[in-house]
Order: C-alpha cells, then structure tokens, then sequence
C-alpha cells in the first residue's frame, strides 16, 4: 500500500530515469536547426573533433547530446529517416548499461546507431549481438551508409571467415556478429599458438540484440569447442604389439639401472618406467616396425606423441588387469570401480590409456571428443566492460537481468498509443476441438482480408495446424526457423491482405510484418526499377495497407501458451507496431503441456462445474489467472535452474579467468627463461624434499629412491650415493645445490646445441602446450565432478560448497602438475639439432590447424546438423523414446529428434 502510495506521489524508478532523460532530449532537438545548417563536411568532421575531446579528458557521457543529434542529422541525409524522440531515449538507456524494452516496430535497430557511434569514439570497438548471422549481415549492411559517412568502419563478423578476415571485422570500429560466433572467436583465441593468431581485441562495448533470446532462452548452453577426433587408433595397435616383447624389471634389481628388465612398475603410484636397456630395446622394436627412423631417439621432440602411445601401452599392460580393473562386455573396454566393484558404463579413462587397453583386448577402439574450451553466454558476455541490450519484451525478466548480469531494465514508451486488442482466452477440452476453433476464426477473418499470424512453440505442431489448413483448403505459408533468409521475406510479406502464416516461436525475429506487406521487397525483385514502376508499388501498396487496416490489421492466434510470459508477449507484439491496428487471441487445450502439467486440476474443475459440452470453450478471468500462476510456476523453475548453472560455472570461471590470463601473458613475450628458472628451482626443490626432509638426518634419507626419480622423471643419472660415500663433509644444503647446479650444467649444454633463440621459442612451445594439455584433462575431470556432486547432499554437505572445495583443490593440483611436466619434458627432451625443435612447432602448427577446422560447436543451427550430431554420440546405442534427446535440448527423444526419424 505504502509503495503504492510513494509511486504515485514520486513516480517508479522507469518514470524518473526517463523523465531525467527526457531533458537531455530536448537538449538534442534544440541543436537540430544547427545541425541542418552544417555541410556534409562539416558534419563528417564532427567525429575526429568528438575524439580530439575525448583525449583531452571529456567524457563520453557529455557528448551524448551533440554525439546523438549528428548521428540524427547524418541519418536524415543518408537514409531520409529522423530518429523519433523515443529512439533517443532508447539511445541513452543502451548507453548507461541497461536493458532498453522497446515494442516491436519501433525501430531498436536504428536506435542501436545512436549508442554504437558515440561508444565507437573511444576506439577501443563496439560489439553488436544478433540471434543469427542473417540479421547480423542485414543489420550491418543497412546500417554501413551511415557510419561510414561519419568515418566509422564496419564489420561483419561471420562463422567460416578466415582468421585475417576475421581480424579485420574485429578491428573496424562497430563489428556485427552473432553470440556464438563472438563466444566462439573468444575460446579459439584463449586456444592460439601465437599473438599473430588471435583475432579479437579487448572486450569494451557489446550492444545485445534480442537480449532476452541471447542472455537468458540460451544462457543454458554453454559453448563448448571440443576435439580432437583425430583416428589414432592403428598407432595403439602398433604400439600395443611391440609392449609383450618387453620384460618387467623384479623388485630386487629396480634400485638400480642395469637389471635384466626394460621396465620398472610403481604400482602405488600406478606409473610404468622404461630402464636404459628398455630405452634401447623399444627403440630397435619401433625401428623395426617401421615407426621409427633408424637413429631417431624416442626422447627427440618430434617424437613426444609417439612416448605418450608407449606410456599408455605400458601402464594398459602391466597395471590393468581384466576382470580386475575393467571388463569385456560386447566388444567394449568397461571400467569397474575399484571400491564398490561395480561397472562404470560409459566412463572412460583419460590420457589414452581406455584406447590403450582396447587395443591390448583386441575390440574396437573408440576416438573420444574432448572438451578442449567451453564458456557460458553468462560468463562471456560478463566479461565486457560494458553491456546494454535491447528487446520487445524484458520488463517480465527484469529481476533476472538485474541479479545475474546486474542490468536495469528501463520500458522506453512507444512513438504512438497502443491500439491493438488483446483478447482473454479460450481454453477447450480437447486439442481437436481447439485446432477445429482456431481454422474457423482464420476463416472468418481471412474471407474479410485481415491477415493472420500462426504462433506455434514447436515445429511439430506448425505442421499439425498447417496439415488442417490444407484440409481446409486455405492457403498459407510456414515458417520453422530453418532458413533465416528465406524466413525474413515470408514474414515481410506476412501482412498481405488475408495472409496466412505459421510461424514458430523464433521464426523472422527481428523483421516487421507491415501491413499490406513490403513494397520494399517488391521493388528489390526488380532488375532496374525505374521511379514510375516503385511510384505504382508504393500506390498499390497503400491500396492494400488501407484494406487491412480497415479489416482490423494483423491479427495474431496463439496455439498455446508458452512456459514463458515473455515468449507470448512476443508473439503479441508483432500486431500493433507503430500505433498500427491490430488484435491477438491464446487458443487453450486441457491437453497441451503447460495446463496438464500445471493447472490441470483447478481448471478442469471449474470446466466441470460449469458443465461445458464438447466444442464448447471457456473464457473467465479466473482461468487467465490459473494459467498466468502457471507460468510464472515454470519461469522460477526456468530461472532457478539457469542460477545454479551460473553458480557452478562461476567457480570454473575463475580458473578458467586464471589459465587465460597466464597463457595470454606468455603468449606476449618471447622470453619465458626466467619463469622456467624460477619453475625449476620449485620443482627440484619439492622432488628433493621428497626424498630428503628439510633439516632430517641422512639416516632418514631415501638417496635410492631420490635417484631413481630424477633419472625416471628428469632423465639425471646422478651418483649421490658415491657422492656422500666420498665426501663425508657434503651435508643437506650442499648437497641439494650440486643436484640443482648439475641439472642446469646439463640444461645448458642442451642449449648450447640449438643455440639460445631456438631454446627459449622451445621452452615457450612446451608450456602452452603442457598447459593447454592440463587444462583439457582438468576440464573433463571437472565435468566428471559436476555429474555427481548433487549426491553429496545426501552425506548432510552443500554440494555447491563441496563442488567449490574439490574444484579450488584440483586447479592447484593441476598447477603443480603443470611445473613438474615441463621442467620433466624440458629435461628427458634430447635436443639435437635446430631443426629438430623447427619439426616439432611445425608439428604442433599443423595439430592447431586441424583442430580449428574440425572444432565441433554445442549450439546447431539446422536439425539435419543436430540429427547428423546425434548419430555420432549415439552411434549403435538405441536412444529410448522417454530418453533425453542428445541434442541437449532438454526435451525427451520423442519430442525433439525422434520425430525426425
């Protein structure tokens, strides 16, 4: 009561931004007359004078005016067009990073002009955000007139373009492009080899079209860049026939390093070995396959892939046993869990070693898709200095985008009144007798000329209501979101008198539907129109614009109510543009999905009580309460489960944050000699500690064990037993220094081979890809993390809070892993030759190249992608009708792809 009383008296927090903005509006058409009067010169110069003020310390926030009203001015010279007084309040709500909800119709595209130029003056790129490349290539060219007569550059940021395209896009001053093409380019850069590979900049101003579609119906996708799928499987095979020719080194003689056997087992840490003698033996094995050159050493860096085959067909022989560690099941390799001995399908162990063991079984060995890279829209978009966005319908999720991206949401009014009639409800008992209402009315409507608009929420159910039209001998077009270009002139011809289409909900987002339909598109069909021919379609054009208006404009039917409010806001909202005549009506069924699921019982009820026969419908406001409850029942579900998937990846985020702030910082220098110094010193300081306790006595000391890790892991064979033996005055601290200064004689002579230039551009190669190696297998164990940390809630634990502890636990781990393997591969690496070194980038190069071609995207466009998708997860495996559909919609099978089949 009180609230209301204060809004009255002081107006809500939507009137008083706007009414704030308002006299900045009237500042803006009290320059229009100076503005006309400037030549086009004078106009174009207006953007260096704007950021020669900028560099000397003005703030954007004070040019808006002056900025705003030469946009206004250019927009009248170059498109004929004048931006409305609410186009500029949409402008400056788009500036102060909140969400601008304008009506369909009221033209959110040319208003995106007004806040991209003025945040283009900083230089540092404006990002505008589509659902689909069509508008963003629509949106780009419609729109590169005008700023480029103000000197602005444009870019379009397409999927498929090559990297220096790409680049290029990304340096022009307003870059258009999708959500998932920006997600994307951002995971591939955090992925490159080289500074000269990446193609965006820092991440400054992004203006999200459709913001609703992009930050909350998608927000539960991540993107996701996996691979590689490479068939390395007759490698394991090779390989594999090469290991029982091997013979394990006994306990007795694996102290030392010239025993019968060519390699030693550490069955506690589950490593395999190889000795000196197995170094030679599997050498001449591999020579004698014809793996290997003759005179190769499997320590040369070209041949690090070929060590991982070997260390995985060891530890598949000599550490996992059949029916022990895994079992044999229908020509597939199953892992048995080692404490409650059961099954594990579907699991897979990582680093080769699963496609290891299938080789040494002799079944089929399975290519493993990896997550490489993977973001959210919430975290990537979060991580731009500034976000705005725009839409016809955001004021229902107003709190989402306040709490999740911390955005206002400001309702900007409409240029002319609302005139169109939204009418309640009619819920039927059937769906039959629902479809049968919905072809009377499209009849009734269209033997007057009124067009109809279809809204439909799935594909299937457009074809059902299409499939009784045709019984019905009414002709209409359907539109399902496959073909955004295609869809884009059906729905600009969707206001032809008596016009019917089926759209689904998605379907021509972001085209209007005039009345009377696109005299445009009329005259883009012609070769050369000639003034009286466009003269006559915009005649003819007004002929029909008037009969619809007078038939009562668009009118708009609603199969069923969508989850969300939002959505069939939407939906309405594509009558009544520009103050236009229009009407909208929801069609209900006792049987559609939201009713039964939600507001059977107390609808059905009243349907009861009130006595309905069949074909008879019910329209009370008791009912449009039931079913708005109902949405609002599924919206907080929607929200809660968007929140929690927030949540978990936030802590992934931070690392994710970490690793690519690190991997971006070595990416930028040439030297990282001083990080490998410093690296080094931890690492053999922890190896020693290991084996020698700070300040212990020497009988507490393992030196055998102490030897045969730095020869196993570092490739150092080191006498410090005669060491200790013959020099009795050598304690711990001398001790440790010899082994470090040792180490760094042997490094150093290394470099003296390929000389200093070549071994710092080596050890950089190493890190990156020890890290991004690390960080593959951290994010397949955090995702193996993610499936069942919801179980710990049983044990009386908050799963989110055990999930934040495990994951903290695992990064540190995977950092000091990340310091032990590549000072280890840095010293077992035997350099030879700078062309040896030059092989392995050159390697790694080609492994980049191959995997940007072949990334594999989460988000697909088309369904015969999604069902081609489906096919490689599922392979032979029968996927259940119930089942949930792999595309990861969400959706059971039968709903979704099933039906494709």
């Amino acid at each position: 009561m009180l609230i209301k009383f204060l809004t009255k008296v002081f107006g809500s927090r939507n009137d008083r931004t706007l009414r704030r903005m308002r006299k900045a509006v009237a500042v803006i058409n009290g320059m229009e007359p100076a503005m006309e009067k400037l030549s086009d010169d004078e106009l174009k110069a207006k953007t260096a004078e704007f950021r020669a003020r900028l560099e000397k310390g003005e703030t954007l926030e004070s040019l808006i005016p002056e900025a705003f009203a030469v946009v206004r001015e250019a927009s009248k010279r170059v498109f004929g067009m004048r931006h409305f007084d609410v186009q500029l309040l949409g402008g400056m709500v788009l500036n102060e990073r909140c969400i601008a909800e304008m009506r369909t119709g009221e033209g959110k595209t040319l208003t995106a002009t007004l806040p991209a130029y003025l945040n283009a003056l900083t230089g540092k790129g404006v990002h505008v955000v589509t659902v689909n490349d069509y508008l963003a290539q629509r949106d780009a060219e419609n729109n590169r007139p005008l700023f480029e007569f103000l000197g602005m550059t444009v870019g379009i940021n397409m999927s498929g373009l090559p990297a220096p395209a790409k680049r290029e896009a990304y340096n022009a001053d307003i870059t258009y492009g999708t959500n998932n093409e920006y997600g994307f380019d951002y995971l591939r850069d955090n992925m490159a080899f080289s500074p000269e590979e990446r193609v965006q900049r820092k991440l400054h101003y992004a203006l999200v079209d459709e913001v609703d579609s992009i930050l909350i119906d998608e927000a539960r996708t991540p993107l996701i860049i996996s691979g590689p799928a490479e068939d390395s499987s007759e490698m394991y095979r090779k390989v594999d026939k090469i290991i029982p020719h091997l013979l394990r080194q006994e306990k007795e003689d694996s102290d030392t390093f010239q025993g019968e056997g060519h390699f030693s087992v550490d069955e506690k840490a589950r490593q395999v070995n190889l000795t000196e003698r197995g170094l030679v033996k599997i050498e001449e094995l591999l020579v004698a396959e014809g793996i290997m050159e003759e005179g190769e050493s499997l320590y040369s860096p070209s041949n690090i892939m070929l060590m991982h085959h070997v260390t995985a067909a060891l530890r598949a022989h000599a550490l996992f046993t059949r029916d022990v560690d895994y079992i044999v099941k229908d020509g597939e390799v199953i892992i048995v869990d080692e404490h409650t001995g059961r099954t594990m399908q579907g699991r897979r162990w990582s680093d080769g070693l699963h496609q290891a063991v299938e080789a040494k079984e002799g079944v089929d060995i399975q290519n493993e898709n990896q997550t490489l890279a993977s973001i959210t829209f919430q975290n990537y978009f979060r991580l731009y200095e500034k976000l705005a966005g725009m839409t016809g319908t955001a004021d229902t999720e107003a709190f989402e985008f306040s709490s999740i991206y911390k955005l206002d949401t400001v309702v900007v009014p409409t240029n002319r009144p609302m005139i169109r009639k939204d009418m309640p409800d009619l819920v039927y008992m059937t769906e039959a007798e629902k479809i049968q209402a919905i072809i009377e009315d499209i009849r009734e409507r269209t033997a007057k000329g009124q067009p109809v608009l279809v809204g439909t929420i799935s594909i299937e159910k457009s074809e059902v209501v299409s499939h009784e039209l045709t019984k019905a001998g009414i002709k209409h077009n359907v539109l399902n979101a496959k073909f955004h270009a295609k869809e884009a002139e059906i729905v600009a011809q969707a206001g032809y008198p008596a016009a019917v289409t089926i759209a689904t909900n998605m379907a021509g987002r972001g085209t209007d539907i005039m009345l009377g339909g696109s005299w445009q598109a009329e005259v883009a069909e012609l070769e050369n129109p000639t003034p009286e021919q466009i003269a006559q379609i915009k005649a003819d054009w007004q002929v029909r614009h008037d009969a619809v208006l007078a038939s009562g404009g668009l009118h708009i039917i609603g199969t069923e109510r969508h989850e969300s409010r939002r959505i069939d806001n939407q939906l309405r909202g594509r009558a009544g543009r520009q103050g236009d005549a229009g009407s909208s009506r929801f069609y209900l069924s006792m049987e559609d999905a939201l009713m039964r699921i939600f507001a059977s019982d107390r609808v059905s009820g009243m349907m009861r009580k009130l006595g309905m026969k069949p074909g008879e419908a019910i329209e009370h406001p008791w009912v449009t309460k039931a079913i708005a409850n109902a949405q609002r029942k599924v919206e907080s579900r929607n929200f809660d489960i968007r929140k929690q998937l927030l949540e978990y990846d936030d802590v992934a985020n931070d690392q994710r944050r970490a690793i690519y702030t690190q991997r971006n910082e070595l990416l930028d220098v040439s030297d990282v000699s001083e990080t490998i110094n410093s690296i080094r010193e931890d690492v053999f300081k922890a190896t020693i500690d290991a084996h020698i306790p700070p300040q212990s006595l020497e009988e507490m000391w393992d030196i055998e064990g102490l030897q045969e890790r730095l020869k196993n892991d570092f490739d150092l064979d080191l006498p410090i037993k005669e060491w200790l033996d013959k020099e009795p005055e050598l304690h711990e601290e001398t001790l440790r220094e010899r082994i470090f200064e040792t180490a760094l004689d042997v490094y150093k002579r290394k470099e003296e081979v390929v000389g200093a230039e070549m071994m710092r551009h080596f050890e950089k190669g190493v890190m990156l890809q020890t890290l991004d190696s690390l960080w593959k297998e951290h994010l397949a164990a955090m995702d193996y993390l993610r499936q069942g940390i919801h179980l710990r809630g049983y044990a009386q634990k908050d799963p989110k809070q055990e999930y934040k502890r495990e994951s903290f636990a695992m990064f540190a781990s995977m950092l000091e892993s990340l310091k032990y393997e590549v000072i280890s591969t840095l010293s077992k690496v035997q350099v030879r030759m700078p062309e040896e070194v030059e092989a392995m980038e050159q390697q790694r190069r080609e492994e980049a190249e191959r995997l940007a071609q072949m990334q594999q995207l989460s988000h697909q466009t088309d369904d015969s992608e999604a069902a081609a998708a489906i096919a490689a997860q599922t392979g032979d495996r029968k996927v259940g009708r119930n089942d949930p559909c792999p595309c990861g919609s969400g959706k059971k099978y039968k709903a979704c792809h099933g039906r494709l089949n």
